[in-house]
């Protein structure tokens, strides 16, 4: 393993590689796929949490307990793509990195074999880094360590480098706007020698916000939220985290009035390495002393509103238990393209109130499906992401590795 200072570069002889980004609090992690003018070609080339795959590049959350990371193919980016930058800023809004510098190690993504890391030096008032970036050059593939950075968040290296981007009120400028003023420059390396130039803070001012990215997650106060396939919401209301009993429904009904279908709800509880702590489902109806329990099995999906439950008491998990994947199964071996209306839904113990719902709009001939995970985050709250990823299972426990690769 090489242990990289700014501006030093490798070749890369792994065609796929994946960037982890670590420090003692939570980061949020992207990913920019760059043409030769240095800029996005539309709001598609950023990859991040709430947009995690692109041609080539993709995002895998850590949720909380293991780094984010940035994984590039370089064989399959498209023509033109020259670059790939990865950033980091950190969760919580306006917190800078003085104090808790990140870490970028660089791995293999087939083997996982380390190849570099990198630790920026000598950061203050950053809140946003471009850490490293993968570029190609005379035909071959090198990663470079770079740690540039900015004073106005991820949103400034954004924009500088051609994604439009609506920033959540919190973070907007209490005085109006200041005509013809630059972009806010970095607040380090006024000279980027990776870009063979002026810093990005030189560049012209990026165009108006033309649409939201949704790059701020949502949270409870509004009332219910409906989610889509991997959108995230954290599950605090008036500013507290929610750490009171749950209820997980999931339902289903046949399709086009077909056989009734038996279908299996279950979650599987990991721990921060991603390690298998424990499943519980029909044939083990309560785990981790109590703190989540399945209201048993429903072999035929009949009638209206959830099929099967799951309480979740959240205040109650053990602190080795860090993700919780929930996951429907079809043991008599039918396909989820014969199941209509397949849902889960967060609700409420105490009021009944439905807090987040996620409908399932599509179907694959598969037998197992991960509806979604709950992941706690460092500062102890949880969030729901909406999953809709489907698995050739008929059981739970053919779906402990794929959930845990989900995570």
């Amino acid at each position: 393993m090489t242990a990289m200072t700014p501006g030093s570069n490798l070749p890369l002889n792994a065609v796929s590689v994946t960037v982890d980004v670590a420090a003692p609090v939570r980061l949020d992690v992207s990913g920019l796929l760059l043409a030769a003018d240095g800029k996005v070609r539309s709001d598609a080339d950023f990859i991040f949490y709430n947009q995690p795959s692109g041609p080539g590049v993709s995002h895998r959350s850590g949720g909380g307990s293991a780094p984010d990371s940035i994984t590039v193919d370089t064989g399959a980016l498209p023509p033109g793509i020259e670059r790939i930058v990865v950033t980091a800023s950190p969760d919580a809004a306006g917190q800078t990195f003085q104090g808790i510098e990140p870490t970028a190690t660089v791995r293999d993504a087939a083997t996982g074999a380390v190849i570099a890391s990198f630790t920026p030096p000598r950061l203050g008032a950053e809140t946003a880094l471009v850490v490293v970036e993968v570029y190609q050059r005379g035909g071959v593939w090198k990663v470079r360590a770079v740690g540039q950075g900015y004073a106005n968040g991820l949103a400034g290296i954004a924009t500088d480098f051609g994604v439009s981007v609506d920033e959540e009120p919190a973070a907007a400028p209490a005085a109006p706007p200041v005509p013809p003023a630059p972009p806010a420059p970095p607040v380090s390396h006024p000279v980027s020698p990776w870009l063979g130039g002026p810093a990005p803070a030189q560049a012209a001012p990026a165009a108006p916000p033309a649409a939201p990215l949704g790059a701020g997650k949502v949270n409870l106060d509004k009332g219910r939220v409906s989610l889509q396939k991997n959108q995230t919401v954290s599950l605090v209301k008036g500013g507290r985290p929610l750490l009171s009993q749950v209820k997980m429904g999931l339902g289903w009904e046949p399709a086009f009035r077909g056989a009734d279908i038996d279908l299996d709800a279950s979650v599987i509880a990991y721990g921060p390495q991603r390690n298998h702590i424990d499943s519980c489902y029909f044939g083990k109806l309560s785990i981790l002393g109590g703190a989540i329990k399945h209201s048993g099995d429903n072999l035929t999906g009949e009638g209206a509103g959830d099929d099967e439950v799951i309480v979740v008491d959240l205040g109650r998990i053990p602190a080795e238990a860090t993700g919780l994947v929930f996951t429907v199964n079809s043991f008599s071996g039918q396909k989820f393209t014969d199941v209509a209306k397949a849902y889960c839904r967060l609700v409420d113990a105490a009021s009944g109130e439905e807090l987040v719902r996620f409908d399932l709009t599509g179907a694959e001939p598969q037998t197992g499906v991960m509806m979604a995970k709950l992941i706690k985050q460092f500062s102890g709250e949880w969030e729901m992401t909406a999953m809709g990823d489907f698995v050739k299972s008929r059981t739970v426990r053919g779906m402990v590795k794929p959930a845990s690769q989900a995570l």
